[in-house]
C-alpha cells in the first residue's frame, strides 16, 4: 500500500553535508518502498529526498510557492516529477499538511518548526487524522524533551510522534502504521 510521505527539512543543506546524503538514502529507501515522496520542492533537504527517490525510480511531488521563487529566486529542483503550484505559503503548507500520509521531519529552520507545528496541532484538533510524525535524528529531541517535561504538552499528544535514527527505522515504522490501518474503518 503506497503512502504519500511527507519530508520536511531545511533549504540550506548543501549536497556535500553528511546531512544530505542521510536523507536522499531516505529518499532512495521510501520510493523503494514504493512510496510516494512529497516535498516543498526546493533545495537542501528537499532536494536530497527527491533526488535519492528520484534514483530509485520513484514518484517526486514538489509543492512550490510563487512567493518564495520571487523572493529568493528559486526554482523547483530537478528531481520533481510533479510539480503542484500555490501562490501562498499558507496554501502550500496547508497542501503538503493535509494530503500527506506520513510526515517526516529532519534538522531544519523556522519553517520546518511550523511545519512540525502545523501538524501536530492539527493532530490535536482533530482537523487530520493521526499519521506518523516521524523526527529523524536527535535535531528536536531536547525542544519536544522540554515540551513533555513541562507538562505543557500530555503524554496522549505523543500517540503518532516517533524518533528514529536510520532510514530503515523510518520504514519499519510506516511498515507497522499500514498494517495497523488496514484494520481501521477510517478512510485516509
Amino acid at each position: 500500500m503506497s503512502k504519500l510521505v511527507a519530508v520536511f527539512g531545511s533549504a540550506r543543506v548543501e549536497a556535500q553535508d553528511p546531512l544530505y546524503e542521510t536523507t536522499r538514502a531516505l529518499g532512495y529507501s521510501l520510493a523503494q518502498q514504493g512510496h510516494t515522496v512529497i516535498t516543498g520542492g526546493y533545495d537542501g533537504i528537499m532536494a536530497a529526498a527527491s533526488q535519492g527517490a528520484s534514483e530509485a525510480g520513484g514518484t517526486v511531488i514538489g509543492v512550490t510557492v510563487a512567493t518564495l521563487e520571487m523572493r529568493y529566486e528559486r526554482t523547483a529542483n530537478q528531481w520533481i516529477t510533479q510539480e503542484i503550484r500555490y501562490a501562498t505559503l499558507r496554501e502550500r503548507l496547508n497542501h503538503l499538511v493535509v494530503h500527506s500520509d506520513a510526515y517526516i521531519i529532519m534538522p531544519g529552520g523556522v519553517g520546518t518548526l511550523q511545519e512540525i507545528a502545523e501538524v501536530w496541532q492539527m493532530f490535536r484538533l482533530n482537523e487530520i487524522p493521526h499519521r506518523p510524525l516521524i523526527l529523524y535524528g536527535r535535531f528536536w529531541h531536547p525542544m519536544f524533551e522540554t515540551m513533555l517535561q513541562s507538562g505543557f504538552v500530555s503524554v496522549a499528544d505523543w500517540e503518532s510522534v516517533y524518533t528514529v535514527d536510520t532510514p530503515d527505522e523510518v520504514i519499519s515504522i510506516l511498515a507497522h502504521w499500514k498494517t495497523e490501518t488496514a484494520h481501521t474503518s477510517n478512510p485516509s
